[in-house]
């Protein structure tokens, strides 16, 4: 697929950045149209409308997206007044998990505005007409939601479950993940900052994001670079919550979490001149428990990129599997066998702004919106000694963040 770089306007783009008063971020959204966030407990960035999108696709999508965004950067005119990770022109991205498609995007909104360690700032991207005001309108409920499965029903799960585990206990794979949806329909359009206000609520130690109709709430950082630095989050081996210590005593559960750890681990050291693994501890959520691991980098003096370094990672051992390549090529079968397709979930979400910086987790607890549907979304790794009635209780244990507020 070849990319796509969409300014609204052919002329040179104005960015412009200056400092406000510290806001409610996710108060701020005017409308339901084109909203953009990433907000973790009040800070992060929010954006409304669209300046440029680059679109793009296929196995070499990262590449893509990263010249994409060199190129609308190069046509700007940035008075950046902070001078702050975030602020000037900022990208909001959400990529494909697959390669084929591997549908994926990165949008400009055409207003953002950040908060980050005590200070707040708003940046309008524009060409020669000024941006038009969105007119505020109300946070709507969804109302009455009825549910219903999808591709792969709870019994039709559990069968694929088991047939993995029999593949995994023969010795070709270490570790596999298998996703599953739901689908959801309510008596009115779903309004995106409805759940995300929720969602925040709710989850204030997860990541709270939409990019391009794809709204949800993760506890995983993919990666984060700042300055010279990159750190990541890594959650693989899931229990309940109250488990206290007892996930770090579980030998099945730390294997599948060393499965996720060290493939990070390796894919990193290229671009850092040190590495350090701070790890494992227990990650209590509010349905469900996770061993979590956080990785820290000095980065080496060439400094990748985000997208560059996204691109190395991706899809991590914690949402695809290992070996990696393997893995993948399962799944795919697998799935798409039963007629599921990922789409952007387990993909990398986030932003990134002109200087490279920028945070991206990966796409969990989410749901895709179109109109007055919803479709969510939630997996689990599988090991030799994994258990299909376990499995499906953590799938469900991962869509209640979405319906929970659905359903609110």
């Amino acid at each position: 697929m070849t990319t796509t770089a969409i300014p609204t306007h052919e002329s040179t783009l104005y960015a412009r950045t200056r400092e406000i008063d510290e806001p409610d971020l996710l108060a701020l959204l005017p409308s339901p149209h084109r909203v953009h966030s990433w907000v973790r407990q009040g800070e992060g960035i929010v954006g409304w409308g669209e300046a440029a999108r680059v679109g793009t696709g296929g196995p070499e999508r990262f590449e893509h997206a990263e010249r994409g965004w060199r190129r609308l950067v190069e046509r700007m005119e940035i008075d950046d007044q902070v001078g702050l990770p975030g602020t000037g022109p900022v990208a909001f991205a959400s990529f494909g998990f697959g390669d084929d498609p591997g549908h994926s995007v990165l949008t400009v909104p055409s207003v953002l505005i950040g908060r980050r360690a005590g200070r707040a700032w708003i940046t309008t991207i524009r060409s020669d007409d000024a941006v038009r005001a969105d007119v505020p309108t109300p946070v709507t409920a969804p109302g009455t939601v009825r549910w219903r499965e999808s591709r792969l029903p709870a019994d039709r799960w559990r069968e694929v479950v088991a047939e993995i585990v029999t593949h995994l206990r023969a010795g070709a794979l270490d570790k596999v993940v298998l996703a599953r949806d739901l689908l959801a329909e309510a008596d009115e359009p779903i309004d995106p900052r409805f759940l995300l206000r929720r969602l925040a609520s709710r989850h204030p130690d997860c990541w709270t994001f939409a990019v391009a109709g794809l709204v949800g709430a993760t506890p995983e950082l993919l990666l984060r670079r700042l300055d010279n630095q990159v750190t990541a989050r890594v959650l693989a081996g899931s229990t309940w919550p109250g488990a206290d210590e007892e996930p770090l005593r579980s030998a099945a559960l730390r294997e599948e979490h060393r499965f996720a750890v060290e493939p990070l681990l390796t894919s990193l050291v290229p671009h850092c001149t040190s590495i350090k693994a701070d790890g494992p501890f227990v990650l209590s959520l509010p349905s469900i428990a996770h061993l979590a691991t956080d990785v820290t980098g000095d980065l080496a003096p060439e400094r990748a990129t985000l997208l560059e370094m996204a691109g190395a990672v991706h899809p991590t051992a914690a949402v695809g599997g290992t070996p990696r390549t393997e893995a993948v090529r399962l799944i795919a079968a697998v799935e798409g066998g039963e007629g599921l397709d990922r789409g952007r979930y387990a993909g990398p979400v986030g932003w990134v702004d002109a200087d490279g910086d920028g945070e991206l987790g990966i796409a969990l607890r989410c749901a895709q919106l179109s109109g007055r549907r919803a479709r969510l979304f939630a997996g689990c790794g599988l090991i030799a000694q994994s258990d299909p009635d376990t499995e499906l209780r953590e799938t469900e244990a991962k869509f209640a963040a979405m319906r929970g507020v659905l359903d609110e």
